[in-house]
């Protein structure tokens, strides 16, 4: 790789990229959710540029607070930071930077967490500030809680996790901050949270994917032979063990891996540092990098970077842009909407759709091909990836990042020569055409990721790794409303020898939390191999991990809230059509309306263990998947009805269903 770019660390000053002529309809999507969000994106900016304004006058934001709530600050410092901390002599201009963590040992993708504070603190004071750890979050694994109760608290914990950052940013000691999250809904969370004090800048800290294991084709076929008990628990514990072996992100394209390539889209992440493995070099002085680059962008230097400004909605389309693209994981068509609200932008199901027919395909990783994000990375990753979809108008380029103006310098890839981190202009093309493709030769003219809609209501349907045999089904309902009779049935010989769609209900935001279904692909999958034809449809999630196994997933409104998958029976015919875009129950309308529903979900006083109960606020407040499927409104909105989860004002243990809350109407302003 050629020298040049940006040396000793410094990032060279040029202009935004322009990348070219923005496809028509990428920029008329992005003019409708300028227009949709003019009322709330004004108010929200207006509120961050007044504290920005004040940040940038008034001085360190530590500075202006009462001598005993500074005393509190400082106390348990170090010598040297507490008197930078306290403002004796010239420290008093030296800003702070807050350090947000997600660090746990339990979690490999988080574990590398465990040095960087430290690694953070030397950097941030090599470079004039002073830096603090302002607060911890909490992260769950979803793999650890795969198909047990405590999954049912996951899409929750995005929300928690958002209030906790919050937290730790509202001592009003900081000037930037440092986030440092991966997994599923952690990144999210600190997103959404960091937004709502949008006047500080922020940097988000990779700690990179593990290297790579047993292979995923080997690991997909071990699943599938425990399913039909062929393997035994200790061949089946071998192989997970030999996938999921080391400190680092699982390598497989999902929600954390997701979350990495788009913080990297977004101009989030410095170029290039998405997908270094932990414990090396390079990390490190990526790692330290962020921290001097964090006291770099304050509004006390001249590069002022706050992030309610760079994430606008040139930002939020190109992150839509880079999922499609990369076929990443589904969660994001829920966290995206929540992310873009809390700064002030409304972003909808409609805009997926609309994206997904101009972006095409541009990935095979694995649940979506065989290879792993180390080797999309080695086949040029990001790097190529945002090139090529900057050079065909398919990314804004003129917008703010952290590393600078323009997301140009996007395509540079960092590097160590003679010891010093340099960025160099990756050049060429993808060096693997089965893992990473350009727009003009791609795997699919479309996104990996369709929008469906019908009688039964709004679904996402992840196509990337289905079959072009299996986009279209037409086959009776098999009604399960918990997971785990689908996999006795399954057990018990049930589902064999014939063609249905299995109809997963009450696994909603507002039911249960919205459970991913992971356990459900291993047994529909063998079904599928032995030439039966099967489907999904769930108003609950399965991430990308409904692989081959076609599927309509997040159906909204949900059944807890009195959607129609509430009234499917068995043998009900349903045609899932992923090409096409649509969801159909092909029972007669008047019949339909003769039907009440059928089911309904735990009560608080049956949803309870493992901590469940101390969540049953959430599942009366919880907005629909389509919304984002949070508690929060669209920041800078001036009614309820601009944002989910609100409105609604519920008995204790009531469903939005049983305080008669119009399904779908708090919302019904955002759809165009």
């Amino acid at each position: 790789m050629a020298r040049g770019g940006r040396v000793n660390n410094r990032f060279r000053v040029h202009g935004p990229d322009e990348g070219g002529t923005v496809n028509p309809v990428i920029q008329d999507v992005t003019d409708r959710i300028t227009e949709r969000s003019a009322t709330s994106r004004a108010a929200y900016l207006a509120r961050i540029r007044r504290d920005g304004e004040a940040a940038r006058a008034k001085g360190p934001a530590r500075a202006h607070l009462g001598c005993a709530n500074l005393a509190h600050g400082f106390a348990g410092a170090p010598a040297d930071d507490k008197l930078v901390l306290r403002g004796v002599g010239n420290n008093a201009a030296k800003p702070g930077v807050a350090i947000v963590t997600s660090y746990n040992d339990m979690l490999s993708a988080h574990q590398p967490y465990e040095t960087y504070p430290p690694e953070l603190k030397a950097a941030v004071r090599k470079a004039g500030g002073v830096a603090q750890v302002a607060g911890g979050v909490p992260a769950m694994c979803d793999g650890i809680t795969q198909g047990r109760p405590g999954m049912e608290l996951s899409l929750y914990s995005r929300d928690v996790i958002a209030m906790a950052a919050a937290i730790a940013l509202s001592h009003d000691m900081f000037d930037a901050s440092l986030l440092l999250g991966v997994c599923d809904k952690i990144v999210p969370g600190l997103f959404i949270g960091a937004l709502h004090f949008g006047h500080l800048p922020a940097i988000f800290v990779p700690a990179g994917p593990m290297t790579s294991g047993l292979p995923n084709k080997v690991k997909a076929r071990t699943r599938q032979l425990f399913a039909e008990g062929k393997v035994g628990r200790q061949e089946l514990l071998d192989a997970e063990a030999k996938s999921y072996h080391s400190p680092g992100t699982c390598t497989f394209y999902g929600t954390a891996n997701s979350n990495q390539a788009l913080m990297e889209v977004m101009g989030l992440h410095l170029p290039g540092s998405t997908f270094v493995n932990p414990h090396t070099e390079l990390r490190h002085a990526l790692t330290e990098a962020a921290g001097r680059r964090a006291v770099e962008i304050t509004a006390h230097g001249s590069e002022y970077t706050p992030i309610g400004e760079l994430v606008d909605e040139k930002a939020i389309v190109n992150a839509c842009v880079a999922l499609l693209a990369t076929g990443g994981s589904t969660n994001h068509t829920i966290h995206l909407v929540a992310m873009a609200a809390a700064a002030g932008i409304a972003l909808t199901w409609d805009d997926f759709a609309r994206l997904s027919g101009v972006v095409p395909s541009l990935t095979k990783i694995y649940p979506n091909g065989q290879a792993d994000v180390n080797h999309f990375r080695d086949a040029g990753g990001m790097q190529v990836l945002i090139g090529d979809l900057l050079d065909e108008g398919l990314l804004h380029g003129d917008v703010m990042t952290v590393a600078g103006p323009g997301l140009d310098r996007y395509r540079e890839a960092p590097e160590l020569v003679d010891g010093e981190l340099v960025w160099a202009p990756v050049t060429g093309g993808s060096s693997d055409l089965d893992v990473l493709r350009p727009v003009a030769a791609p795997f699919s003219p479309d996104g990996g990721i369709h929008m469906l809609s019908g009688n039964l209501g709004r679904a996402v349907s992840k196509v990337s790794a289905v079959k072009p045999e299996h986009l279209v089904i037409e086959a009776p309902a098999k009604v399960f409303d918990d997971q785990l009779e689908l996999l006795r049935a399954f057990e018990a010989g049930e589902l064999d020898g014939q063609d249905f769609v299995a109809v997963i209900r009450y696994q909603g935001p507002s039911a249960n939390g919205m459970p991913e279904l992971h356990k459900l692909t291993p047994p529909l999958a063998v079904l599928l191999d032995r030439g039966q034809r099967v489907a999904i449809v769930t108003d609950g999630r399965m991430s990308g991990a409904s692989g081959k196994v076609p599927a309509a997933i997040h159906l909204s409104p949900e059944a807890a809230d009195g959607g129609p998958i509430a009234l499917v029976r068995d043998g009900d015919p349903i045609r899932l059509d992923s090409a096409a875009g649509t969801l159909e129950l092909r029972v007669p309308a008047e019949e339909l309306a003769r039907r009440a529903p059928q089911g309904r979900p735990l009560s608080d006083a049956q949803w309870v263990g493992t901590g469940r109960e101390l969540f049953a606020a959430f599942r009366r407040m919880a907005g629909h998947a389509e919304q984002g499927a949070g508690i929060f409104g669209v920041s800078g909105a001036e009614s309820p009805d601009h944002g989910p989860g609100l409105g609604f004002l519920a008995e204790a243990g009531a469903s939005h269903l049983e305080t008669g809350a119009p399904v779908g109407a708090q919302h019904a302003g955002l759809a165009r």
